[in-house]
């Protein structure tokens, strides 16, 4: 079966009321590929607003969120609170959640599991940093992350895998299509084998990493390429282009 492409935009610690105001009018404009499944990630602060004033054909993702429904976890988010705002999807496990601020694999593996139990649909991030990919191991990074999630996750259709080279978010360079149509096909292949065909045929493996609209046609010729995370271009005019890569 055909994946239908999906794009996402991590907005990051990023946004104003003013500033969303004009990022949800050139949403809005587009105009954005009915093939394209689009979710935009604001500020927890501005989830709710995003949502009543984006059209509902764009999804709204928080950024990150805790493992239990309530509790005394100052500072943190549930799924169930997503929800009661209007959210859908969630982040979890971005380079910057794991390397800032010091979530493991296995951390990361329980809220997937927590947030797709509460019918949240999860964006689960995956990747390496530069010493590693310098050290030749890119495919055992990504193969110990996915691992951890793939233990505590038995339905896997409102998954979406972002495979996210540490080295190229937000620095400018990134992953040649050539790059990342390997990872992405490493890692398709790894969900044949340890989880199922079918479930490796219908996830959808999405790129993240300096995507703009100049790099992202060439990004996304590649087969196992299904879409896109996007960080700061999702704040500009230009994450339209990124969202019709394919037309």
């Amino acid at each position: 079966m055909a994946r239908k492409f999906f794009v996402g935009g991590n907005w990051k610690m990023n946004g104003s009321s003013s500033s969303i105001k004009g990022i949800s009018e050139f949403l809005t404009a587009g105009p954005l590929s009915q093939d394209v499944e689009v979710v935009v990630a604001p500020p927890f602060p501005y989830l709710q607003h995003v949502r009543q004033i984006l059209p509902k054909s764009i999804g709204v993702a928080a950024q990150n969120c805790y493992k239990a429904a309530n509790g005394a976890y100052t500072g943190e988010v549930s799924p169930q609170m997503i929800l009661d705002v209007g959210g859908d999807w969630v982040i979890l496990g971005h380079s910057e959640r794991r390397n800032i601020f010091g979530e493991n694999d296995n951390l990361v593996a329980e809220k997937v599991q927590f947030a797709l139990s509460s019918h949240v649909k999860v964006i689960a991030c995956v990747g390496e940093l530069l010493p590693e990919r310098e050290a030749d191991k890119t495919e055992e990074v990504v193969s110990r992350q996915i691992a951890a999630i793939a233990a505590l996750v038995s339905d896997w259709s409102n998954v979406v895998i972002a495979y996210e080279p540490v080295w190229a978010i937000g620095t400018g360079k990134t992953a040649t299509p050539e790059q990342a149509q390997e990872v992405h096909s490493y890692l398709r292949k790894w969900l044949a084998e340890r989880v199922s065909p079918d479930v490796a045929e219908k996830t959808r493996i999405i790129y993240g990493g300096s995507v703009t609209s100049g790099n992202c046609k060439s990004l996304a010729s590649k087969p196992d390429v299904d879409g896109f995370l996007v960080g700061g271009a999702s704040l500009k005019p230009d994450f339209v282009q990124i969202v019709n890569a394919r037309q």
